[in-house]
């Protein structure tokens, strides 16, 4: 099965820590239309969307989410309840089968509208871990150490990475504007401060996937997806090496991560981008996160396709022949979907 598959247009929302008035709708309808507008294509032979109802508060709020993209005529409509970027994939796959030519894929998400930290708990094993209580940032921390204790990374290294991020956030003008991190602030969960844990910020993100003469119909340079791969590494958290992320590392080699010139990052914590580095052959002479990352706007359930989205903008506008997009779901990277794009299909 092949086929050239590219990602044609990408919009999102400027990522705000809180979106105050905004319900998930509103947020939608302006990118959705963007990408519209861009393409020129009002109706998809397939919409998928990512999202999470423990953010909402409400079972099936996607599908109330739908008012923004138009369901009448009736539509060929998925959903996944995890970062959108996973609904890439589906939608990929799904044009892959040459039923059609188009695919429109979005991801939304508040995480102000609960408490996140206690929301991931229900990411974790249910009868050794979750009743243990730990939240997202304390198994963080846990990795964090065990990666410095691995490699000889200090926490400079790790103030490094947020200063770099925050340095490129502010040339964004979708991403939070921060300051340099300040090193003298106090420990969030030690090793990590405040400044090496990703601001939670709600927002929305759509992409626009197309084949064949369609892409290039549709968009004047398309990113040409000539891998994607997802791997999962073992749910229990003392099964697997901290330190180090084996499915990065596997979907990487099978997605062709080498030789890419942008990658953007799904890193929610400052030692993840040293992980994720290591795990997909990223050199010096790789530039990460020229967007800023999720270190400058973590949306959850959107930030992993703005990371797709982000690295196809830079086939779009020239930047780059070859970028990486990366997102990853679950406690500690345990899950990791990475998709390589170049300015040519593989041929």
């Amino acid at each position: 099965m092949s086929r050239d598959i590219a990602v044609v247009a990408f919009a999102q929302t400027p990522h705000k820590e809180r979106e105050d008035g905004l319900s998930e709708v509103e947020m939608l309808a302006p990118v959705i239309a963007e990408v519209k507008e861009r393409t020129g294509v009002d109706r998809f032979g397939f919409t998928c969307s990512g999202s999470c109802d423990y953010l909402v508060g409400t079972p099936f709020s996607f599908v109330s989410a739908l008012d923004a993209v138009g369901a009448w005529p009736p539509i060929c409509e998925s959903h996944v309840e995890t970062d959108a970027a996973w609904a890439l994939q589906e939608a990929y796959v799904r044009l892959l089968h040459e039923e059609i030519d188009t695919a429109l894929v979005y991801g939304f998400g508040k995480p102000s509208q609960s408490d996140f930290r206690e929301v991931a708990t229900q990411q974790l094993d249910p009868y050794y871990l979750a009743p243990l209580g730990p939240d997202q940032v304390s198994l963080a921390a846990l990795q964090a150490r065990a990666h410095l204790e691995r490699t000889g990374a200090t926490e400079e290294d790790l103030r490094a990475v947020a200063a770099r991020s925050r340095a490129a956030g502010r040339n964004n003008p979708y991403a939070l504007h921060l300051d340099d991190p300040d090193p003298g602030e106090d420990y969030e969960v030690a090793p990590l401060r405040p400044y090496d844990v990703a601001p939670l910020t709600d927002g929305a993100a759509a992409i626009v996937l197309a084949a064949g003469d369609k892409a290039r119909e549709l968009c004047e340079r398309p990113a040409w997806i000539t891998g994607i791969d997802h791997r999962v590494d073992a749910h229990g958290l003392g099964a697997r090496d901290l330190s180090r992320s084996d499915s990065a590392r596997l979907a990487g080699e099978r997605a062709g991560a080498r030789g890419v010139e942008i990658a953007e990052l799904h890193a929610q914590f400052t030692h993840e981008e040293l992980i994720l580095r290591e795990a997909l052959g990223l050199g010096e002479e790789v530039t990460v996160n020229p967007s800023g990352g999720a270190m400058t706007a973590n949306t959850v359930m959107a930030a992993g396709l703005v990371r797709i989205g982000e690295a196809a903008a830079r086939i779009h506008d020239g930047t780059a022949d070859k970028v990486l997009g990366h997102a990853s779901a679950g406690p500690c990277l345990q899950q990791n979907l990475v998709c390589v794009m170049e300015g040519e299909p593989r041929g």
